[in-house]
């Protein structure tokens, strides 16, 4: 608890000595606010490490321990459990926000020197909040006296998954932190140039690539580990997470812009707060109480009103800046509406429709609720309708864009290489109504965006030598790619999917799909920390090959929770998903089985996307590195 104390002290430090430095033009005191960042991230780092330590140990005088852990826990769900609660994933969002700052401290060197104490500045401006967040309303080193044995972790996360699905959010998150922290210090020192857009493109990057990850790995998650069959269902805090990657995704393409062209420079700054701006809601939504949730940890309304306070001061602020600086910033260089910028210009406008409708269908039943009591549903009927056919346009027009010029483009060439694209497109939709003519219009429609986007993808490849196409023009070739293929799942799923709910005996066989599946057995299976009820069913296809499934309810006792754990089974051209539930009467159990056509390409995408997003990161670096190095050699 020292450690988080002398950290939030430093951290006020560093914005202390930050805005003298701005107002005085100390750079004797400029030279203190890179250390103060350093020592800040390492006793927050040491604090969440003796946290992690606390958790392994099972030492159950600390109140987060004893209420999240359990002796007899897997070691991996110990340590995993030091985030899966509210304050040690706070603890971990401070830390990794600790990291950031120290990151940008010590390797940033394309920022200029009063932008980058301005970005230092503000980066400890958030973590003070959070700091004070920790301190007085969150303390994850509460001590508790006479309890022997923990509480344990909820079962619904005691998967392999938790360990990489959260951290990889929070990593997100605070990557928009730093983002905004740097737009809000160009802002400050007006220096909102495309200088300062390449300093801060790796960190909206590597920002959204974490996002993209986690929202990847969660959905997935949820499939495999809830039993219900879906890879979304547009859960409220399935949402906060959405809501900062569509931020992110208009953000990365608005300073690209910037970074290359001298364009957007007010849409660049725009975008930032509002990245971040959804971010903290996320934060909020998760954390405030007003949910019921797998996700949602806090259960404290004032620790929500306290989140609510945070956004509101650092939005309300930057906002307040934005309005006083907003005629400071140049305009920038001009294009024309037919070019890649002004494709860039509608994706980001539909990127933000979709945004604004997935956060009114997600923030209005609560707003409603807070303020009349009365209660209402907005589910996946509201946001397929809605956000399905904006997304398909997005993607459309995601595919047209890298296809066009810079500035100007008379859209002749254009024509020609569409070409190929709609051909596929139109072959497609044939095909489709051919062999499914009952499938509904969306999914038919995302079968032939996704096939028409696939190829448009790859066209900047054309006539290209391919051993020297730079790496970003790779990431972004993969990474839209990847949309395709993400898009393509979604429809073969929603198009084909065969579902059946059918009472079984031992010894019934029924049929799904291309599968007969027999009931064998039912038997109790002891578990490291639980007792499962285990269904042995065994798929058989009409080829002859057939595998055994084995779906289970497991049932726990500390705490007490019944579980349902499918039975997968994965095949070149989509997945066997076999679910067990209850006994009635007469030795009559309850199963569910669905086939779900193509159902992988959705994750497959996403780990495109996330690639290339990945393969772009390093090659931007690189030429990043290498233009600084050849402005030092010109310079010697």
């Amino acid at each position: 608890m020292a450690a988080l104390w002398i950290a939030a002290s430093l951290a006020f430090l560093q914005f202390a000595l930050g805005v003298v430095v701005l107002r005085q033009n100390r750079e004797d005191l400029a030279r203190t606010i890179a250390p103060l960042a350093v020592a800040q991230a390492a006793l927050c780092g040491l604090a969440f490490l003796v946290l992690m330590l606390l958790f392994l140990r099972s030492d159950m005088s600390v109140l987060l321990v004893a209420t999240n852990s359990h002796s007899e826990k897997p070691w991996l769900y110990k340590f995993a459990g030091t985030w899966g609660n509210h304050e040690g994933s706070m603890l971990l969002w401070v830390a990794i926000l600790g990291v950031a700052g120290a990151t940008v401290a010590l390797f940033e060197r394309a920022l200029r020197a009063d932008t980058k104490i301005a970005t230092l500045t503000v980066q400890a401006a958030i973590s003070l909040g959070f700091y004070v967040f920790l301190l007085v309303a969150s303390n994850p080193f509460a001590r508790i006296a006479g309890v022997t044995e923990g509480q344990g972790l909820n079962p619904l996360l005691q998967d392999p998954g938790l360990a990489f699905h959260p951290p990889t959010l929070y990593i997100g998150y605070v990557g928009m932190s730093a983002a905004f922290s740097f737009a809000i210090g160009a802002l400050i020192t007006r220096d909102v140039t495309p200088s300062f857009a390449r300093a801060m493109r790796p960190w909206i990057l590597g920002a959204w690539i974490f996002l993209t990850i986690g929202i990847t790995a969660g959905s997935y998650w949820a499939y495999y580990e809830l039993g219900w069959g879906g890879w979304w269902f547009w859960d409220p805090v399935e949402n906060a997470s959405l809501m900062p990657w569509l931020a992110a995704t208009a953000l990365f393409h608005s300073v690209t812009v910037l970074a290359t062209r001298d364009a957007l420079r007010t849409w660049t700054i725009m975008l930032s707060c509002v990245a971040f701006s959804m971010s903290m809601v996320g934060t909020f939504l998760v954390r405030s109480g007003i949910l019921t949730s797998v996700h949602s940890f806090a259960v404290d309304p004032k620790r929500g009103i306290f989140i609510l306070g945070l956004l509101a001061i650092y939005i309300c602020g930057a906002l307040a800046l934005f309005a006083l600086r907003v005629g400071t910033i140049s305009e920038g260089k001009r294009f024309e509406p037919v070019s890649r910028e002004g494709l860039l210009v509608i994706n980001n406008l539909l990127l933000s429709v979709i945004l604004v409708v997935v956060m009114v269908g997600t923030l209005y039943p609560l707003a409603l609720e807070a303020f009349t009591g009365q209660k209402i549903s907005v589910g996946a009927p509201f946001f397929n309708a809605t956000t399905g056919p904006l997304a398909l346009a997005l993607v459309a027009f995601m595919a047209v864009g890298p296809l066009l010029r810079w500035r100007h483009d008379g859209g002749r060439d254009l024509i020609g290489k569409l070409a190929i694209p709609l051909l596929v497109s139109v072959i497609t939709l044939g095909a489709v109504y051919f062999f499914a003519g009952k499938a509904a219009l969306l999914p038919v429609m995302g079968l032939v965006v996704a096939a028409g986007v696939a190829v448009g993808s790859v066209a900047p490849l054309w006539k290209r030598n391919l051993a020297r196409t730079p790496l970003f023009t790779w990431g972004m070739v993969i990474a839209h790619l990847g949309c395709a293929v993400s898009i393509a799942g979604m429809a073969a799923d929603s198009a084909f999917m065969k579902e059946a709910l059918v009472p079984m005996r031992v010894g019934d066989t029924r049929s799904i799909g291309d599968f007969r599946v027999t009931f064998e057995d039912v038997a109790q299976v002891p578990g490291p920390n639980y007792d499962a009820l285990q269904a042995t069913l065994r798929a058989e296809r009409s080829n002859g090959d057939s595998w055994a499934l084995k779906p289970a309810l497991h049932r726990f006792s500390t705490p007490a929770m019944v579980t349902n754990e499918a039975a997968i089974r994965t095949f070149w051209n989509g997945q066997l998903y076999v679910v067990v539930g209850d006994e009635r009467p007469g030795n009559v159990w309850v199963i569910r089985m669905w086939w779900k056509p193509f159902v992988t390409l959705i994750w497959a995408g996403g780990l495109m996307i996330a690639g290339g997003g990945f393969l772009s990161l390093i090659g931007r670096v690189q030429r990043n590195a290498a233009g600084r190095k050849a402005k030092r050699l010109s310079a010697a």
